[in-house]
């Protein structure tokens, strides 16, 4: 560290590995960057779970890490952690700004004494509070305005995201940053193993694959609606429907089931990134029909494969794929059917969108998104100083 680096404190303790799902990637991945660039006026410190340690050994060799031992699993216990332990060890620290990337600033005075960054992943507990149980909904819905207001910067993934900071939390745009998701192009996955991937989940010749959780907002039930329009008439086509289960699993399922081709649905629920990355080799088109999205990752994930993508019309999903996809309107299951049977049908439709996406995925670096980051911590450090906010 040299004389001029300024202290940074990075609140990790809300990040379970493996629990917390796309936020994890996003966040460790601009940590990852922001090493590998290297700001010689920044000093980061992590303030983790030990299980994050374990979880990205990577990230604790290169910056200094202070763990507690908590699992994170009980909400409350994390909350006094971090408005007393981790108030204390960033004290000792002489911590400048202390970033809260789980997207609220916790409550407590002895947090209020550092001026704050906060990243907000997307603003759903306010504008769609019915996906959320009644105290996460009550938590949050008090939680995410205070703390935007109390921050010196706001993060968000995508440009919509700030607009909607903005325009929902009534904070001034100099305050809010856009620090989008990067991606790395694919490795080229190896014949065989796309052949034991087309083995192990027993797919047909062509494939429409949906990689998300079944929350509520995703909306995989529109998608399954429209794959039972094409696939009657299509057997040898397949929709594969990755993820864990969440609170929609039972209305998928019986969406599944009313459908009358459940026998060309795959659910593999939670699998392994080497076989992520194989069914993107092997899909004909990946759709992500979600009602709400902060970004949309498995957009840009298909892009950056090489796989067509159609999208839903909403939320950050068209800023993402740009003209790069096609976009349906949310919900609607007739458009769904007609625009994959589009892609699924003309081959010159797939080249056309895969070379597309290919191009619209490169613009999306992990080197763009820490050069952001590293600008917005000098941002809220500078209004620190002056006593703008």
């Amino acid at each position: 560290m040299t004389e001029r680096s300024r202290r940074i404190g990075v609140n990790l303790l809300w990040l379970v590995p493996g629990v917390v799902g796309g936020s994890e990637e996003y966040t460790t991945r601009l940590l990852r960057g922001l090493a590998e660039a290297g700001p010689t006026d920044l000093h980061l410190t992590l303030f983790a779970l030990a299980s994050f340690a374990e979880a990205h050994p990577d990230l604790v060799a290169h910056y200094p890490t202070v763990t507690v031992g908590l699992d994170g699993h009980n909400r409350s216990r994390r909350v006094g952690a971090e408005a007393t332990w981790l108030a204390r060890q960033a004290a000792g620290r002489n911590v400048e700004l202390l970033h809260h990337a789980g997207g609220v600033v916790p409550p407590g005075p002895g947090i209020a004494r550092f001026p704050a960054a906060l990243t907000i992943h997307d603003l759903q507990p306010l504008v769609m509070p019915q996906n959320f149980a009644p105290l996460k909904r009550r938590w949050l819905g008090r939680m995410i305005p205070r703390s935007a207001a109390r921050a010196a910067m706001v993060f968000t993934p995508s440009e919509p995201t700030s607009a909607s900071v903005v325009e929902h939390l009534a904070i001034p745009t100099d305050h809010v940053r856009t620090v989008p998701h990067g991606i790395e192009p694919p490795a080229p996955v190896p014949a065989d193993r796309l052949a034991a991937a087309r083995a192990r989940y027993h797919l047909g010749e062509r494939v429409i694959l949906y990689p998300a959780i079944t929350y509520g907002h995703k909306d995989h039930v529109t998608l399954v609606r429209a794959f039972a329009k094409l696939a009657r008439a299509r057997p040898d086509l397949t929709l594969v429907l990755t993820g864990g289960e969440g609170p929609a699993e039972p209305a998928v399922a019986q969406a599944v089931r009313d459908s009358r081709v459940g026998d060309q649905v795959r659910r593999t629920g939670r699998i392994p990134a080497s076989d992520l990355d194989a069914l993107y080799a092997a899909a004909t088109v990946v759709a992500v029909p979600s009602r709400f999205e902060g970004f949309g990752a498995p957009a840009l994930e298909a892009m950056a494969a090489g796989v067509p993508v159609v999208v839903a019309d909403d939320t950050a999903l068209p800023w993402v794929v740009g003209d790069a996809g096609l976009r349906v309107p949310v919900g609607n299951v007739e458009r769904w059917s007609q625009a994959l049977g589009r892609v699924i049908d003309e081959p010159e439709v797939q080249a056309t969108l895969a070379a597309a996406g290919s191009m619209r995925a490169r613009a999306f670096t992990w080197d763009r998104s820490s050069a952001s980051l590293a600008e917005g911590y000098r941002a809220a450090l500078a209004m620190g100083e002056d006593g703008s906010r």
